[in-house]
């Protein structure tokens, strides 16, 4: 049986590889990366050995629970996707528990992640290399942390085995992911500046109480051999064996579980919703029937989401990197963080450029309801505005109410409107004239899609070439206001930005609903190929 796995898993990396050429190249690519990765982190553990034993362990005890950590969280981004992993997969065959338990921990090594992990910590010995005894606990500990590390992976993977098979749960669980990414570098960023400012004995208490965790201890026992205190290394070394041994005991349980009484494949029940949501309160046109349409997607499509998740998340990196460089809220306005209501305003605007590619095949509904093109364009943007235009003043007022002062407001604040006026106006016209390569509904809404890359791209770059040249005079008032101090120049800035923006969208309904009454047919044409 577990020779069965093995194989199978090995078929399926095999076979991953003849889909395309271009498929092998990426992987190709990929595992380059991760070799140079690799390669690094191996250096590194090499030459920490010639360093002081408690600046090793800290690296070593951060990174490691880190690792430790990334495995037990992988599963609920990638459940699902490995078929020699997935418990409910093997409910109806008549398999030995202990079988099943050791070919899924040795299909699990198999691949880049686990042979990079194996690798790695294998060098961590080469670490501790400092005498007889701080070797042999390393060896130990490594094999401790490589066996907690797949047992930590397939536990979560079991007992989330109906959770983790959920799309909208693994879209949650890839968006908290990219979140923790972008604000790790801010995170990191802040964290060295209090480092600098004194908080060295924090960060070492820190990581003195994740040593004597089962994340860390692992990684710090042999630390503390090399240092002689056995006692304090046979401790921690216990710890480790003991969360190995709860961890495999508990992937025990859930596997089963989840072997007896498997995720039904049907469909499941679902709560039942009251109402009819946007279509009670939108005034009965067709306009405020595409804008109700169009709000349900927003807040039940994922699609939409995925899109603007960098918005609610931009403010706080902005802010990490203005505050580290300046030093305070008083300074908030001399860093990037002062135009994050511009930047945030075109990207919650730019989404018009793709809406009608996300209706799919569903756009015939617009088609078959006879509904005009400037009808569909002008309530797409309703539905944006309703919570756009708010959120774009909020982030816009933001950094002008930390630091207390007001003077540019007017100026950053027509920039803002005229940003979002205007690429929602210019987002109108594309959307009607070419469709977008995007995830198809129900799929993922990070699944990079095959096919016209390169014209979503050229339509993509080309649309923003021409916003910049559209809002370029309240731009060029609002730097005329910086730099002269002109009041009154920040004013003309909001004027024009408001004016002219208007000006540009109603152009933009109007020229795309035409485009759309015109070219309707073919456009849906096209979506309907794309599927």
């Amino acid at each position: 049986m577990v020779a069965r796995l093995i194989s199978l898993k090995l078929v399926l990396l095999r076979n991953s590889l003849h889909r395309s050429a271009w498929q092998l190249v990426g992987v190709a690519l990929a595992a380059l990366y991760g070799l140079g990765l690799l390669v690094a982190a191996v250096s590194g553990l090499i030459g920490l050995r010639a360093f002081p034993v408690d600046l090793a362990e800290a690296v070593l005890v951060t990174a490691g629970s880190g690792l430790v950590l990334g495995w037990a969280l992988i599963p609920l981004v990638a459940g699902g996707l490995d078929l020699t992993l997935d418990p409910a997969r093997f409910a109806p065959f008549p398999l030995r528990l202990r079988d099943l338990l050791v070919g899924q921990a040795a299909a699990g090594l198999i691949g880049v992640p686990g042979a990079c992990t194996a690798t790695a910590l294998a060098a961590s010995v080469v670490t501790w290399s400092r005498g007889p005894v701080p070797a042999a606990v390393a060896a130990i500990c490594a094999l401790l942390a490589l066996t907690l590390c797949v047992g930590a992976s397939r536990l979560v993977a079991s007992a989330a085995s109906d959770l983790a098979s959920t799309r909208r749960f693994r879209d949650a669980a890839v968006v908290a992911g990219l979140a923790a990414l972008m604000l790790a570098g801010p995170a990191l960023a802040v964290s060295a500046g209090r480092l600098e400012g004194g908080g060295a004995e924090a960060l070492r208490a820190a990581l003195d109480v994740l040593g004597w965790t089962p994340l860390g201890a692992p990684f710090s026992a042999p630390a503390a051999a090399a240092r002689g205190s056995l006692a304090e290394s046979g401790a921690k070394t216990v710890i480790a064996a003991a969360a190995v041994a709860a961890v495999w005991w508990g992937w025990c349980r859930a596997l089963s579980r989840a072997l007896v009484a498997p995720r039904s494949s049907g469909s499941r029940a679902r709560s039942r919703r009251r109402g009819i949501g946007p279509f009670a309160w939108m005034p009965p046109t067709p306009a405020g029937a595409v804008a109700a349409r169009a709000l349900v997607y927003w807040t039940r499509d994922p699609r939409y989401g995925a899109g603007l998740v960098v918005v609610p998340l931009l403010p706080v990196a902005l802010y990490a990197v203005t505050a580290v460089g300046g030093g305070g809220d008083s300074s908030v306005l001399e860093g990037p963080f002062a135009f994050v209501g511009p930047v945030c305003a075109f990207l919650i605007a730019w989404q018009t450029a793709s809406d009608v590619s996300y209706d799919s095949t569903a756009f015939a509904l617009h088609l078959a309801a006879g509904v005009s093109g400037a009808a569909d364009r002008f309530g797409r943007f309703l539905a944006l505005a309703l919570w756009g235009l708010p959120g774009t003043l909020l982030l816009t007022a933001l950094p002008f109410a930390l630091a207390g002062e007001w003077f540019l407001f007017p100026a950053v604040l027509g920039v803002s409107l005229g940003l979002f006026l205007t690429a929602s106006g210019l987002g109108s016209v594309l959307s009607a004239m070419y469709t977008a390569a995007v995830p198809l509904p129900g799929e993922s809404p990070f699944k990079k899609p095959p096919g016209r890359t390169a014209q979503t791209l050229l339509v993509q770059f080309g649309g923003m070439a021409v916003l910049a040249v559209l809002v370029m005079p309240e731009l060029a008032l609002a730097v005329l206001a910086a730099l002269m101090g002109e009041r009154s120049l920040a004013w003309a800035a909001l004027g024009t930005g408001a004016g002219l923006g208007a000006l540009l969208l109603a152009a933009g309904i109007v020229g795309g609903g035409r485009i759309m009454d015109r070219k309707g047919p073919e456009l849906y044409a096209s979506l309907a190929r794309s599927r």
